[in-house]
């Protein structure tokens, strides 16, 4: 079995393949105050639970944003599962071209994310990753990465908002039927999710003006689900994209 590993600003996934097959995705929050031995512990628990043996796991791989937790985790895979963590960075082999000034600037998460939908979806394509940032990273007709916009999350800036304005409040994320809120709370909900929505739709066609042509578009992230259906333009939302990335470039680097 393989174990995929996904660390963000916010939370750390767990994606358990048995060969292709992603049989189960497992979350837990990140903490750059945990040990080694605690994210070990944690760890044990979620495979206990699955009914997984730790000797079951013959290689690890992992993408992260926050180096500081990403040797924890390996340090914990190692004690637990007795393996070698793959870290996707220089070195590692994606089979992705990127086209961006400075390629080591390009997050793990976002070169996994373009890997996966590279190997499923006609392109050109936009990948948009829905985290602590909504990013969207353009492939072009020739499948190489050529950058993309980097925004506020949709929680950052529902967080910016009511942290930085005295008489806003903080609000459920879901999206008023009236674009034109007539109290605060609808008010808020319009400007942030209704703000995400348009800026999303807005940043397709002028992505797509620049390339001069259409673009399939795929969707992954914790808060995928909330806004892209609110969106005009076909996205399809993957919530298994950064795991299936992952195995792909796992694969790519088993001599």
């Amino acid at each position: 079995m393989l174990l995929a590993v996904d660390i963000g600003n916010t939370n750390i996934k767990f994606g358990i393949f048995d060969h292709d097959t992603l049989i189960r995705t497992l979350t837990i929050s990140c903490n750059r105050n945990k040990t080694a031995d605690e994210y070990s512990v944690e760890l044990y628990s979620l495979i206990r639970v699955m009914g997984i043996h730790r000797t079951d796991f013959d290689g690890c791989i992992i993408s992260s944003v926050v180096p500081v937790v990403t040797a924890r985790i390996q340090s914990a895979v190692k004690d637990l599962l007795d393996v070698e963590s793959l870290v996707v960075g220089p070195g590692v082999k994606t089979g992705l071209n990127i086209r961006i000034e400075d390629p080591s600037q390009l997050g793990a998460d976002l070169v996994v994310a373009c890997v996966a939908a590279n190997a499923s979806y006609p392109a050109p394509c936009i990948v948009i990753s829905m985290g602590t940032a909504t990013v969207m990273c353009v492939i072009n007709k020739d499948r190489a990465m050529l950058g993309g916009p980097i925004a506020p999350g949709v929680m950052v800036s529902l967080n910016a908002l009511t942290g930085n304005a005295a008489l806003l409040y903080s609000v459920a994320l879901d999206a008023p039927k009236s674009v034109i809120g007539n109290n605060t709370d609808r008010s808020i909900r319009s400007g942030v999710v209704w703000g995400t929505v348009c800026m999303i739709d807005g940043m397709i066609d002028r992505i797509e003006q620049e390339l001069g042509e259409k673009c399939t578009v795929v969707a992954t992230g914790g808060m995928a689900k909330s806004i892209i259906k609110h969106c005009t333009h076909e996205i399809t939302i993957r919530d298994d994209l950064i795991m299936q990335g992952l195995r792909l470039i796992f694969d790519r680097n088993q001599k």
